[in-house]
């Protein structure tokens, strides 16, 4: 019997920047594969992330709803009592929203929002199958002697992370991936895959043999420090390598669908959860971020815009592109609109981007806004945009910038002094734009991984 509702695959990118891949204009590293996918479907120019680092972004896109409103908006320690917080049992997430659509739903790799290891795991969340990292530190290492599978936490058999020897993790989660797809793809009912890959999040390692790619190129050496994070010694050639061998990981899931006949009722979707960490702003080399400024943990375009395509053949044009203002929080109504289902929880931000996926600007939906807030370093820091107007607020230091991104993209120009009707419209849409939290209030916090001395 065949399928009426599709297939989804979200693959997820950690710390990718924009500029990272090759539809985006990355000359350095390889990314054939990716590329071919948003070739084969659509690029989205204008896609932005849930929050500037990764646990909060990742709640943002399961739930819908921005960091004005949503459950998690922080990172674990850079809450109010500095205990992490996940989401709640009361959040609706994309996998329980697909199982009212008959859907089996699954995540591997990278989860980050059960770090109390309660409410938040991903069986309890509506995913019939997890593989991979319900917290954030032990997704820190790519050779880890642990992970969960459902709910037991398992060994990996050989596994030294200290001595980076045994199985590389994004081999294992791409294994898992097709040997998930594989079960699935003779049920009468659809899957969704949530795949959540660590790279190219430090720490920045690999096994040798597939740096070939890149050891013969006339590189300056950025030597890369071995703390917490073990990374290789070469960062350039390592980063590089690290994205190139995930691209072509990714190829190999492609190539299962087309090995399965179910490529053309597959809806493949490739992101990342927020701009990248690696390239330096002062001497940059790959241009992760593009034509934007800053990286992670910056609301400036290069910590918060993020590479975007999908390919879904027969309702997603090939070679086509789209400069639809979207976010994290617009995939779970999209889910529902592909599903033909209503979100659960009217009260979620997001818009479905299902029209500009198709094509069909004339009837997609805009935000009459979209919001952001963060609180670490030089924080509280809020932001909001609206049409090609960006308003950054720093709370405690009284001071605002205003940028257009559609003639100012790398924001370079504060022009707040010469729009000040345009900074009190928006900074009025700031104060409704959230919701108090008592975990994260707008107020400035102790950086909690300082030394106390």
């Amino acid at each position: 019997m065949k399928q009426e509702k599709p297939n989804i695959i979200y693959i997820i990118l950690d710390d990718l920047g924009y500029g990272d891949v090759g539809f985006n204009g990355q000359k350095l590293i390889q990314t054939p594969r990716i590329d071919q996918l948003a070739k084969e479907g659509i690029v989205f120019t204008n896609h932005y992330a849930g929050a500037p680092v990764c646990g909060p972004s990742r709640a943002v896109l399961m739930t819908g709803k921005h960091l004005g409103h949503c459950t998690v908006r922080g990172n674990p320690r850079w809450s109010l009592s500095g205990n992490p917080v996940d989401i709640d049992s009361t959040d609706v997430t994309i996998a329980e929203e697909l199982k009212k659509a008959g859907y089996s739903t699954a995540v591997i790799g990278k989860w980050g929002l059960a770090e109390n290891l309660c409410h938040g795991r991903p069986n309890e969340q509506g995913f019939d199958y997890f593989y991979g990292f319900n917290r954030h530190l032990p997704a820190h290492h790519y050779y880890p002697e642990q992970v969960y599978r459902n709910e037991e936490l398992i060994t990996i058999e050989g596994n030294v992370t200290a001595e980076k020897r045994g199985k590389y993790i994004t081999d294992l989660f791409t294994q898992e991936a097709q040997e998930y797809i594989r079960k699935e793809a003779d049920k009468t009912n659809p899957f969704y895959l949530h795949l959540a890959y660590t790279t190219p999040h430090y720490e920045l390692t690999i096994p040798a043999e597939r740096k070939v790619l890149y050891e013969d190129k006339d590189w300056p050496l950025r030597e890369m420090k071995a703390g917490h994070y073990l990374n290789d010694k070469n960062g350039h050639v390592t980063y590089a390598a690290m994205v190139s061998d995930v691209d072509r990981q990714i190829g190999e899931i492609l190539d299962l669908l087309d090995e399965l006949q179910i490529a053309d009722n597959t809806l493949v979707l490739f992101t990342s959860d927020n701009g990248h960490e690696y390239d330096h702003l002062r001497n940059e080399f790959f241009n992760s971020n593009g034509d934007g400024r800053g990286r992670k943990r910056d609301l400036y375009e290069g910590g918060i815009k993020v590479p975007f395509a999908a390919r879904w053949p027969g309702y997603i044009a090939p070679n086509s592109t789209s400069d639809h203002v979207s976010a994290f929080w617009d995939f779970l109504p999209t889910v529902c609109d592909i599903t033909g289902i209503e979100p659960s929880d009217e009260s979620i931000d997001g818009i479905s981007f299902l029209p500009a996926l198709r094509g069909d600007a004339a009837n997609q939906k805009k935000h009459e806004y979209l919001y952001w807030e963060f609180n670490e370093g030089r924080g509280p820091i809020q932001m909001l945009r609206k049409g090609d107007w960006k308003l950054l607020r720093f709370v405690t230091k009284n001071r605002i910038e205003l940028y257009n991104v559609a003639s100012d993209l790398s924001e370079a120009n504060n022009v707040a002094a010469q729009y000040p009707e345009k900074c009190d419209e928006l900074k009025s849409l700031m104060d409704r734009a959230r919701t108090e939290h008592p975990e994260f209030p707008l107020t400035k916090r102790p950086n909690p991984y300082k030394k106390k001395s």
